[in-house]
């Protein structure tokens, strides 16, 4: 049964993560940054002031619970163990494309969490959304909106937690000797707990760990670089070379480069699957665009911060393994130690010997738990899409919520080709539908953008109007802003009735 389960997934994922994903995955983060004028560059200090603007309300977490909760899902076991795999497979090099991806991935990220907001509805009296909704709603296409969140509740539901417990698991018995089977069990019992709390709890939780653990690992890198100082040069020179087949002896594997760095990129920043998008919808904002830029951020946070942190730890004190398509070992200079945590820790033990185990298998429980917990509410919109009644979609996210405890358990006990490669299936299917959707909402995104920063010219605090945008079928902002921001209509309509009369 074992190897039927392998053989299957590594077949899904041949077709799943070809070339024409990568294509798809930096084509529509190339559009949206042209067509857009690079917004993840040009606004970046409107990305970091509406971090910490706007407050939570009865119907919507706050603007940076929102921002904490994404990167919660965001910055998981893709930042240790993902960084270690890309750099296994495909060299130093890869961690130049996971760059790459970033940079352009942000503009993906703020797109689909501007939609997000855009086409986000009420339920309970939460409001929720996603690429479900932005796709049926604005795109008009429900047979592939409907795609999209039955993949999503397979990703979230059956095959994303896995690879999380599985990091978690094998890092505590590394550090500690605790049995995974063990670890599998407490982490499950304390994920059904929050989560049972809904998006304000889970936001709530993230917005405390996130940026707490983050930090640290920061620390801890800039003082692993500073002890390997006069190695630094050199490993840069190293990924630049690799990144563009420069370098002899990773030649074999530059396509691996370049498909790693993409993959992982993928994988860890989540731009371009659309989750990101499903926490921006519960949050309570003027304008989706300021959602949409704080979302951008945290994939600067994710790849350019935190698994850049992990790639320099591993390339500056040499420890890692490389191999080539064939599984030949090209580096190895840590034999018998899998592609994963392992990296992380050998390279922390290097400078400060005996704390590699100790400090990474915390931090993994810390990224990936925050990250099942994403996982926790990310099905949620997606069920209540599926359903269209609040009964049924109660009764069928507390059976998710059960799926997800079940292979949190079930990925802590198996091996980590096995669930990596589960993982991927799930994150190669909603990325896929999720990209197409993207690809035809490149007008309505681009009339937000347009209509904030007109707005932000004449000083106003952007708030948004559907008609103003020529946007359908987001019926709920009339809602909000007469609740919530009808002082910033009449001073937008003061504001723009003047400055229509000054032209006459």
């Amino acid at each position: 049964m074992s190897n039927f389960i392998n053989t299957l997934v590594n077949t899904l994922n041949g077709y799943l993560w070809g070339p024409i994903m990568i294509v798809l995955c930096l084509g529509v983060a190339i559009i949206y940054s042209v067509v857009l004028k690079f917004p993840q560059i040009r606004l970046f200090k409107s990305m970091v002031h509406y971090l910490t603007k706007g407050n939570s309300s009865e119907n919507g977490i706050s603007s940076f619970q929102g921002f904490a909760m994404a990167l919660g899902g965001r910055v998981g076991v893709g930042n240790i163990a993902g960084v270690a795999t890309a750099i296994f497979y495909g060299g130093p090099g890869a961690l130049f494309w996971m760059w790459i991806y970033a940079l352009l991935g942000a503009a993906s990220a703020f797109a689909e969490s501007t939609a997000g907001q855009i086409w986000k509805t009420e339920d309970n009296g939460e409001y929720c959304g996603g690429p479900a909704q932005y796709i049926a709603r604005g795109l008009r296409c429900k047979p592939l909106a409907i795609l999209y969140a039955l993949a999503a509740v397979v990703a979230f539901g059956l095959t994303g937690p896995t690879v999380q417990s599985y990091n978690i698991a094998d890092s505590m018995r590394n550090a500690f000797n605790v049995p995974p089977l063990v670890t599998g069990i407490i982490v499950a019992i304390l994920f059904a707990a929050i989560v049972a709390g809904g998006a304000k709890r889970i936001g709530s939780f993230a917005s405390y760990v996130v940026p707490f653990m983050a930090g640290v690992y920061i620390v801890l890198m800039i003082v692993i670089l500073g002890a390997n100082i006069t190695r630094v040069p050199a490993m840069f020179g190293l990924i630049f070379r690799c990144a563009f087949n420069k370098e002899a002896a990773f030649g074999a594997i530059f396509g691996s480069t370049i498909m790693w760095g993409v993959k992982r990129g993928v994988y860890s920043s989540e731009a371009g699957q659309g989750s990101g998008a499903q926490a921006s919808s519960a949050a309570e904002v003027s304008h989706p665009v300021k959602q949409g830029l704080a979302q951008a951020f945290s994939v600067y946070i994710d790849t350019l911060v935190v698994c850049t942190a992990t790639g320099l730890m591993i390339l500056c004190t040499g420890c890692y393994n490389i191999v080539d398509g064939a599984g030949n070992a090209l580096v190895e200079a840590l034999p018998g130690i899998e592609a994963g945590t392992g990296y992380t820790q050998a390279a922390i033990d290097t400078v400060f010997p005996g704390l590699g185990s100790a400090f990474i298998a915390i931090a993994v429980l810390f990224f990936a738990f925050t990250t099942l917990l994403s996982f926790g509410y990310y099905a949620k919109p997606n069920v209540i899409f599926l359903t269209g009644d609040e009964k049924k979609a109660k009764i069928i996210c507390a059976i998710v919520v059960g799926v997800q405890v079940i292979m949190t358990v079930y990925g802590s006990a198996n091996s980590s080709a096995l669930v990596w490669n589960i993982a991927d299936v799930g994150v190669g299917l909603i990325a896929w539908f999720n990209l197409l959707g993207l690809l035809f909402l490149v007008k309505p995104i681009a009339a937000l953008l347009k209509d904030f920063e007109k707005q932000k010219k004449l000083g106003l605090d952007p708030v948004f109007v559907p008609e103003d945008c020529g946007i359908k079928n987001a019926e709920l902002w009339h809602e909000i802003t007469n609740e919530h921001y009808s002082d910033l209509i009449a001073e937008k309509n003061r504001v723009m009735g003047a400055a229509e009369s000054r032209k006459d």
